[in-house]
């Protein structure tokens, strides 16, 4: 493979992650700006309201990215994954309170609409490029070399899968493609 077609193949593979992404956070967009506003109609509390929609929101994007974003990267447990999303999530919310606390009490500009604009639109913009970032470097690695090649052979891919699950050790493994040879 020339280094140009590993090139192209790897834009292909970040547009391509960048789509779902984009597709996966405009639905989680939409839950926070639904449940932001809600609370704070109800609580008339600009902060508290953007923690609650964050929380939902942010459970929403988990779930959407791990089954369909993020599928083709390295897996670890649901545990672990969602520890360090919840964690980036918490940086993320805290771009996103920066820009409406200083918008809110800081500069003074106090209505709905400007609240939206300072924790939906900057600070949405800030922690959204965080985010995905953190996501792929952190949270779902890129496959490995061995899985990426596994990708286009389904022999190879099939031994990786009895070697995840146990059903072949590696040692077995790797005797077995050493005799082949």
């Amino acid at each position: 493979m020339s280094l140009f077609s590993t090139l192209i193949s790897r834009v292909r593979g970040l547009f391509s992650e960048l789509a779902k992404f984009g597709t996966v956070g405009a639905l989680s967009l939409a839950v926070d700006i639904l449940i932001f506003n809600a609370v704070l109609s109800a609580t008339d509390k600009p902060l508290t309201s953007k923690i609650v929609s964050t929380v939902f929101s942010a459970t929403n994007a988990f779930v959407l990215n791990r089954a369909w974003s993020f599928k083709h990267r390295e897996r670890t447990t649901v545990r672990r994954e969602y520890g360090l999303f919840f964690i980036l999530n918490v940086v993320g919310l805290a771009i996103s309170l920066l820009c409406l606390a200083t918008s809110h009490y800081v500069l003074g500009f106090e209505s709905r609409l400007a609240d939206n604009i300072a924790a939906n639109g900057v600070g949405l913009v800030l922690s959204t490029t965080f985010r995905f970032w953190s996501y792929r470097k952190f949270v779902w690695a890129a496959p490995t070399e061995v899985q990426t090649a596994a990708d286009s052979d389904p022999a190879a891919a099939a031994v990786l899968g009895d070697v995840r699950d146990g059903t072949v050790s590696t040692e077995v493994s790797q005797r077995g493609a050493a005799g082949t040879a």
